[in-house]
């Protein structure tokens, strides 16, 4: 058994039924024809071979009365793929707008808790002869870069290449050692919280002094309105668009910028078109999280190695190149401040969480209309997640499109994601639909972001 640490459990007890915290992602595969044979049963045997390298995909929750602590992982004795893979054929056309509309429905259910965390959708039926695959974690099994580890295992760089070897899971329970183990850590609480108040003093007290100094991130609370800011309801939309990666390095060379930071520009850039467009533009800047992975910094226990980076997207300054430049300049002041803070702040006090406390609260917030009564605390989350730089194949068939969906929550309806890999750049949008119905045309509006962007770079290389 695995025992899961605060912040993977955290995302069990804060999820409602308007809020499901799972991660999602769309992996798209080149059309069948010529040598390109599959089908929904063939991929299910293969994925079957390929679970048995893939321990987060057979382990399965268990919690006791004997246990004080966060709940355990444990291997499941019963695992039936059948359980977790399923099939459907899309609507007539079969295009981008009935893919979105299946994955937005597929994202916005809940997983069942007695079996593993996961659910894999083949969809086939498109009007190109593609496939699309859509897998569903919950975010308790990963975050983004455990996340694009699976999708990497799932795949191969070879479209030959057989399946992994297998690999050993978390085992089976033990009530003493479970309860045993939950006692000694529950009782050094006191010790922990002792431990980290100090530093988390220290922390509050030297933010307070970085924003004096005119050297901090932006601070929670202070982003403006907008749509995507208040109580979620239980339905979800979802949006694709895909850019040449070789664009945003032209543009990132151009202005000495970081890729992190043009991508950050391109956003910022669709964000203001489309606020402006449904007349919605804020005089202020969004405020947007950005996660940052500690995998190698942290040294904390469980699944997700994440902190979190409040960034401004400069979408009050009209001028893309401008923006490009407030946003890198305000980016590496927010880097430099998030590294002071500590990779591991947020895993730390996440061990406090309780789910009698969290899941109440959570509840109670979300039937109170309480995110549209208090500040807004930041608009929406920003992530840009590497892939592999080189060719992918599931099955033999080559991936053409891999789209990250990452969950959304009370008061931050809108969840932007950016992979890279193999020369593109595939950005993921999932929202609330009450509060973005028309998200395919922010998702458009990425082109014509990146475009401006390009345009400026190629007028600075012709100037030099």
């Amino acid at each position: 058994m695995e025992r899961l640490s605060g912040l993977d459990a955290s995302f069990l007890y804060l999820e409602t039924t308007t809020q499901p915290l799972n991660v999602c992602g769309v992996v798209v595969l080149e059309p069948v024809g010529g040598d390109v044979r599959y089908d929904a049963e063939s991929l299910k045997a293969e994925l079957g071979r390929r679970i048995e390298a893939i321990p987060a995909l057979r382990k399965k929750l268990y919690d006791s009365v004997f246990n004080l602590e966060h709940p355990v992982w444990i291997e499941d004795e019963d695992f039936d793929i059948d359980r977790h893979f399923h099939h459907m054929t899309v609507p007539a056309p079969g295009g981008r707008t009935e893919i979105a509309s299946a994955c937005a429905h597929f994202a916005a259910q809940a997983l069942d808790r007695s079996r593993p965390l996961w659910e894999l959708w083949v969809l086939d039926g498109t009007a190109d002869g593609s496939t699309a695959i859509f897998l569903k974690m919950h975010h308790s099994t990963v975050d983004g870069v455990s996340g694009a580890n699976i999708i990497s295992q799932l795949c191969s760089l070879d479209p030959g290449a057989p399946a992994p070897a297998p690999v050993d899971g978390v085992g089976s329970v033990n009530t003493f050692d479970l309860a045993v183990g939950s006692l000694i850590s529950f009782a050094s609480r006191p010790l922990h919280l002792a431990t980290i108040l100090p530093a988390t003093t220290r922390i509050l007290t030297g933010w307070i002094g970085r924003a004096r100094r005119g050297e901090a991130m932006p601070a929670p609370f202070a982003a403006p309105r907008t749509p995507f800011n208040g109580t979620l309801t239980s339905h979800r939309v979802v949006a694709f668009a895909q850019l040449r990666l070789a664009d945003v390095k032209e543009i990132k060379n151009a202005f000495g910028a970081k890729v992190n930071d043009v991508v950050l520009a391109m956003c910022a850039g669709a964000l203001r078109i489309y606020l402006d467009g449904i007349g919605e533009l804020p005089d202020d800047s969004l405020i947007g999280v950005v996660p940052v992975s500690v995998h190698d910094t942290s040294g904390r226990p469980g699944t997700n190695q994440v902190s979190a980076m409040f960034a401004s997207l400069a979408t009050d300054i009209a001028d893309p190149v401008e923006r490009l430049r407030a946003i890198s300049k305000s980016h590496e002041v927010g880097k430099d401040h998030n590294r002071e803070i500590g990779a591991t702040l947020l895993q730390d006090w996440a061990q406090f969480a309780s789910p009698a406390t969290f899941a109440v609260a959570m509840r109670a917030y979300a039937a109170l209309d309480l995110a549209e009564r208090h500040p807004v605390v930041h608009n929406l989350v920003v992530s840009n997640v590497p892939g592999p730089p080189m060719p992918l194949y599931f099955l033999g068939a080559r991936v053409t499109g891999l789209y990250p969906l990452g969950p959304i929550m009370h008061g931050a309806g809108l969840n932007i994601t950016v992979m890279s890999g193999d020369g593109r750049l595939d950005v993921g949008l999932i929202a609330c639909r009450e509060q973005a119905p028309d998200l395919q045309s922010l998702a458009d509006a990425m082109e014509t972001s990146l475009n401006e962007l390009l345009e400026a770079a190629r007028t600075r290389a012709g100037e030099i």
